[in-house]
């Protein structure tokens, strides 16, 4: 069976495992998760733009987006359903990102870098001087329903993590199908020769405007769903250390594999729960210490394990 065939297949396989440990879960553990799913989200739409040999420092900006989205719908039209509020999020994300792609797909490294964090920025100083959305405190947001069903106390907690791990299982099949394909694959020849690229006959500058609208929107995604697990919105979800958080993650995880990106988010909140938990004065160093005992271990992320196991089961 090929890999594309299969891939339907594993998808199955892997969502209702998920679903299997989230019923085995205690509340706590199942909120976090839910956490590091949503947050995963972000990281993966970085690990787009890092196959094409770019980070986004301001993905804060689209999480964001995503959190109000939740937030002002529920707030100011009645709106709970979280699938109407993801398409919302969708919409709002997609057109943002369709709007400052082709800006920014004519700078490189640090300016692209440098870019997309100001943006985030720009965002942030505007929701924090809005007091007509909350100014610094923010919103809160309602609980979600479900097509009409409104589960209350773990039932709730339990139904948000079933929805996020399907929405996690669809992109990350998306995901994988998008790096398989032509333009995945000239995404990823960008990174090493942009200008053989060009005489080729492929145009970069759309395939890196497609990369981060594609990042854009599963910023959106992460962020309605974490409105919604909070139910809390504020506007430090465009800050520049949320957008540090998600380029974490994706240094931690690599480009090299789907899954490690939701490990690594996984990893990342339960090393920082624990810490803050034992360590509270000085929990970033042990994050600090954690990620560079991973750069140096893992220089090409978690993902390499999987890649080094795939390539010796193809040899053996």
């Amino acid at each position: 069976m090929s890999a594309t065939r299969s891939l339907p297949v594993i998808c199955a396989i892997g969502f209702v495992a998920l679903i299997v440990v989230g019923l085995l879960l205690p509340e706590w553990a199942m909120f976090l998760t839910t956490m590091a799913f949503a947050k995963g989200l972000v990281a993966l739409g970085i690990v787009c733009l890092m196959r094409a040999g770019l980070v986004s420092f301001g993905q804060g900006l689209y999480f964001c987006i995503g959190a109000y989205v939740a937030g002002l719908m529920a707030n100011w039209t009645g709106i709970t359903d979280i699938f109407l509020l993801t398409a919302l999020g969708i919409i709002a994300s997609g057109i943002t990102g369709m709007i400052f792609g082709p800006l920014l797909a004519t700078y490189r490294g640090i300016f692209f870098a440098m870019l997309t964090l100001s943006l985030s920025m720009i965002l942030y100083g505007f929701l924090s001087k809005m007091t007509a959305l909350g100014g610094t405190d923010g919103l809160n947001v309602a609980a979600p329903t479900f097509l009409g069903y409104a589960p209350e106390g773990r039932a709730l907690g339990l139904s948000l993590y079933v929805y996020t791990c399907a929405i996690v299982v669809i992109a990350g099949g998306l995901v994988r199908t998008f790096f398989d394909s032509e333009r995945g694959l000239i995404a990823l020849a960008i990174r090493d020769n942009e200008l053989r690229v060009e005489y080729l006959g492929a145009s970069v500058r759309k395939e890196i405007v497609f990369s981060y609208v594609a990042a854009g929107i599963l910023g959106g995604i992460g962020g309605v769903i974490s409105g919604l697990a909070i139910g809390h919105v504020d506007p430090e979800t465009a800050y520049w250390t949320t957008s540090g958080e998600f380029v974490f993650v994706a240094i931690l995880s690599g480009y090299l594999s789907i899954p490690a990106v939701f490990v690594g988010s996984l990893l990342l909140e339960v090393v920082r729960s624990f810490s803050n938990l034992y360590f509270p004065n000085t929990w970033q160093l042990s994050l600090g210490i954690f990620l560079l005992a991973v750069i140096l271990l893992l220089p090409n992320g978690l993902g390499s394990l999987l890649a080094w196991r795939k390539r010796r089961r193809e040899t053996s």
